[in-house]
């Protein structure tokens, strides 16, 4: 259980640091196009992190890189669809609006956290 509970909290920094840290306005602008690099790089920068925290707790490499191309996937077309669904939502025309854009989309990315816990206590080896 402790494992559990250490890797929530492993994702949860890591989530943090990738998207109010490390995220810049080329990856915020990025997510907007599927030709544009900048929200490649920001879901790159989230599987990175978690590279690091999975590899923490010592599972198999095959493992890992499963959980990672899933996150990938996840997470770009999460940041995909609210820059597409919260265009033009003003955090000062509309905040109520703005806020639960923000946080439905925040979400969706710490249940995807749970669901990769979900997956190493159930599945992983």
């Amino acid at each position: 259980m402790e494992n559990v509970f250490a890797l929530l909290v492993g994702l949860q920094i890591k989530h943090f640091a990738a998207d109010y840290l490390l995220q810049n306005a080329w990856m915020i602008t990025g997510k907007r196009s599927l030709l544009a690099l900048g929200g490649y790089a920001h879901a790159g920068i989230h599987v990175l992190g978690t590279a690091l925290v999975l590899t923490f707790f010592g599972l198999p490499l095959t493992f890992v890189l499963a959980i990672l191309a899933a996150e990938f996937v996840i997470h770009y077309g999460l940041d995909f669809a609210k820059a597409h669904y919260g265009d033009g939502i003003s955090s000062i025309e509309q905040p109520r609006k703005f806020w639960a854009a923000n946080g439905l989309d925040q979400l969706f990315h710490h249940l995807t956290y749970i669901g990769i816990v979900y997956f190493v206590a159930t599945i992983g080896p």
